[in-house]
């Protein structure tokens, strides 16, 4: 929840905008997330030019029984309806967990300019693991790629998620 008589949709005009500032919003995504039962990733989209938060979302596969219901699609699925065009050319995603190979097909196909994550992921990630999807001839859109921005705190997050359910 964003305070000081911030809007729901903007963060506030006068400070800079940096990764650090909608990454911490995405763990906040995550973290009510895993408070659901559902697997602690949060994802924001943002405006690239104006800043402005186009939609925010955790992981939602369980509550809706859906398993493509994971962060980055809802919040991609969000913004292209609110805009009504399938193409987010000027957004940038930050999302706590590297996008698996699903996510990052949609986030090419979304035309999204840039993608920020926080940690890796070796086994499910489909970025820098798995087949790394936006290295391949047939990838129509590249975005650019930043990881490990607050990597520590979503780590941690996924790890005592996972921790208490053993």
């Amino acid at each position: 929840m964003l305070d000081k008589g911030w809007s729901a949709l903007t963060l506030c005009p006068l400070m800079p905008l940096n990764d650090e500032t909608y990454m911490r919003l995405a763990l906040d995504e995550a973290r009510a997330a895993g408070l659901r039962g559902e697997v602690p990733i949060g994802a924001v989209l943002a405006d690239g030019s104006s800043g402005d938060v186009l939609a925010r979302a955790g992981n939602s596969m369980i509550s809706l029984n859906d398993p493509t219901a994971h962060a980055e699609i809802l919040v991609v699925r969000s913004a292209a309806e609110a805009r009504g065009n399938y193409r987010l050319n000027d957004a940038v995603l930050y999302v706590t967990l590297e996008p698996c190979t699903m996510c990052t097909g949609a986030i090419s196909l979304a035309r999204l300019v840039r993608v920020v994550f926080a940690a890796q992921d070796p086994k499910g990630g489909g970025v820098m693991h798995g087949v790394r999807f936006f290295d391949q001839p047939t990838c129509h859109h590249r975005p650019e790629v930043v990881s490990g921005v607050l990597q520590e705190e979503a780590s941690r997050l996924l790890k005592e998620f996972f921790a208490a359910r053993r």
